[in-house]
């Protein structure tokens, strides 16, 4: 018989251990592959939530709609980090900013007529300054410079007697408080800087302006120009009892009733000019307002003046 077919017990034992061998590496590996999937697995838990696709990869599966640039990544961790909002979901919208502040209304006031009403002491009846003051006017003597010379070429000084209209006071201290006060007078200085500074103790008044500041127009003398006192108009309006005295910003003019000693009830000042200037303050462009309530420019072109490039 040949020696390859001799039975070999001690030949038969060794395959069988060799077979054995064999085994308990494969299992071996099985294992050693499974705890490196789990270590793997909470690797990826410990740096972000794993995806289904990522956890198919691990155990040897390719999911078939994963793009070439996703499955070539060298980094699939990052793709998948979660994004943090810094503004939530449910957050309300940022609010518009809001508008910037108001600037100061300013008003000019003029004086005769408007804020007071001044004779001659020695043509001033008697009877018309006790009948005023019985009625409750406040009246008082001055003497201010005129601009004639006596004889001997000295200035005269005239006596005056100046009634002021009711409410004078509380107007101009109310009406200071949210707006730039401005006396603009045709009169000559002379004669309204004393007048103005008994009226206006307080100096409420922030510039005072007298006839050399008015301007001649083609159809009217001392006409009162704005725009020596600003170049924007919507927040600035003129008192005055003569409309003719603002035909060149016809938008911004409120014209007032006529003052006089014989009026002992009259409530222009409190009643009507504040309440307006008191609106007027809370809008930025005060000339269609005034428009609205006094129509200027038309009241000018039924007098002859045509409208000025201001009015339209």
């Amino acid at each position: 018989m040949a020696a390859a077919e001799v039975y070999s017990p001690t030949a038969a034992a060794a395959a069988q251990q060799q077979q054995r061998g064999k085994a308990a590496t494969q299992v071996w590996r099985t294992v050693v592959g499974w705890i490196g999937f789990l270590l793997q697995v909470l690797l990826q838990i410990l740096r972000g939530t794993p995806s289904c696709a990522q956890l198919l990869s691990f155990v040897g599966f390719r999911y078939p709609l994963l793009s070439a640039t996703a499955a070539s990544d060298p980094s699939p961790e990052v793709a998948f980090m979660p994004l943090h909002s810094e503004i939530p979901a449910d957050a309300a919208p940022v609010p518009a900013p809001p508008p910037a502040p108001l600037e100061r209304l300013t008003v000019v006031l003029d004086l005769d007529e408007t804020l007071v009403s001044a004779y001659e002491s020695s043509g001033l009846p008697p009877i018309v300054r006790t009948q005023a003051v019985e009625a409750g006017l406040h009246c008082f003597d001055m003497e201010c410079i005129s601009t004639d010379k006596d004889v001997e070429g000295k200035q005269k000084v005239n006596h005056v007697t100046v009634f002021e209209r009711p409410g004078l006071h509380e107007f101009l201290q109310k009406t200071s408080e949210f707006a730039d006060l401005i006396l603009f007078t045709a009169g000559l200085e002379g004669y309204a800087r004393p007048l103005v500074d008994t009226i206006d103790a307080h100096n409420r008044f922030k510039l005072r302006l007298y006839r050399p500041s008015t301007v001649t127009t083609e159809y009217r003398e001392h006409v009162k120009d704005l725009s020596c006192i600003s170049k924007e108009f919507s927040r600035i309006v003129i008192v005055d009892n003569n409309p003719f005295s603002f035909i060149l910003q016809p938008l911004n003019g409120i014209p007032c009733v006529p003052f006089s000693a014989g009026q002992h009830s009259d409530d222009q000042l409190m009643e009507v000019i504040f309440p307006l200037l008191k609106r007027l303050s809370l809008q930025r462009d005060v000339r269609p307002a005034l428009y609205e309530r006094f129509h200027m420019p038309e009241w000018f072109q039924k007098h002859g003046i045509p409208q000025t490039d201001q009015a339209v």
